[in-house]
């Protein structure tokens, strides 16, 4: 879809609360030629763990043995994204790999809120420490539809799958 039909779409999706969100949730792109696309699922990206309304961990990786982990966002290079061939080669993702316990976290890096965007209040996840607000929508009772309202760039969105 394009990003204007993605907006339309979210738009006139049914709000969802914090609360409603809490628990961990598996994540997937929505590719509307954001640079962005793709990107979180090749480095392994997971999904998202909303434990309460003041402890979220925005970034969850998967490893090649199955277990999760939280990444801290902020040690993450976002305008990185914009490179595309560097950062979706096989040595990017293997580097990438290897500098992961750098990146680890235990501690929470976002927060829930109820937040107004676009003229409606729902659920939205805010970082901590990055210009970076995800605001949510309800697909179904086990999906949601993500948009990352990132300072200087397009809406980037990404669907998410409620963990059995």
């Amino acid at each position: 879809m394009t990003l204007a039909e993605t907006l339309a779409r979210f738009d006139a999706m049914p709000v969802v609360t914090t609360l409603e969100i809490l628990g961990q949730w598996r994540g997937s792109g929505v590719p509307t030629g954001h640079d962005m696309d793709g990107l979180l699922e090749a480095y392994a990206w997971y999904g998202k763990s909303f434990v309460s309304e003041e402890v979220v961990h925005p970034l969850l990786f998967r490893n090649r043995a199955g277990e999760t982990y939280a990444i801290d966002p902020r040690r993450i290079p976002l305008a990185l994204s914009r490179f595309h061939a560097l950062t979706r080669n096989a040595g990017a993702r293997a580097l990438f790999a290897l500098a992961t316990p750098l990146f680890r976290t235990r501690a929470p890096r976002a927060r829930l809120r109820a937040v107004t965007h676009r003229g409606v209040t729902t659920a939205a996840m805010v970082y901590d420490h990055l210009p970076i607000i995800d605001y949510f929508r309800r697909v179904d009772a086990r999906t949601l539809l993500g948009l990352m309202d990132l300072r200087g760039s397009a809406p980037f969105f990404f669907q998410l799958e409620r963990d059995a």
